[in-house]
């Protein structure tokens, strides 16, 4: 993951570009999680908001919104949360990432907006904002 943040002064910040995987995360299990085609383990990742009651465990690929991807319960009430707002993806040699769709009221990483189509690497207590939710990053 990698990528370019703009920051709320205007300056930016360059990530280091990184390709893509494909595969599949389980939900159901807590620590390290296997991958086929992996070699070692894959960390899991939880986006967490208490006060909103939302618990996200990162899936590799899939889309957090509104309208689609396994996460719409937790978003279908979020008027300012897109409907395709972003998608978490997960890299072997850099970890989680996460990457803005396009969104009409922008992804935050940190406070710094994330420009739409760039892998942005998640750390261990990150703030990820989707429009005006806030959410925790947690990887274990």
């Amino acid at each position: 993951c990698g990528g370019l943040m703009v920051s709320p002064d205007g300056n930016k910040h360059a990530g280091v570009p990184t390709g893509s995987i494909t595969g599949y995360v389980s939900t159901g299990s807590v620590g390290n999680i296997s991958q086929p085609g992996l070699s070692g383990t894959m960390p899991v990742l939880t986006l967490s908001n208490d006060s909103l009651n939302i618990r996200i465990v990162g899936m590799n690929g899939a889309i957090i919104g509104r309208r689609q991807g396994p996460y719409t319960q937790f978003f279908a009430n979020q008027g300012y949360v897109s409907g395709v707002h972003a998608q978490l993806k997960f890299h072997p040699n850099t970890g989680w990432c996460v990457v803005d769709k396009h969104s009409s009221n922008g992804t935050k990483l940190n406070q710094r907006q994330v420009q739409p189509d760039v892998d942005m690497t998640l750390t261990n207590g990150d703030i990820l904002t989707l429009a005006n939710v806030n959410l925790q990053v947690n990887i274990r």
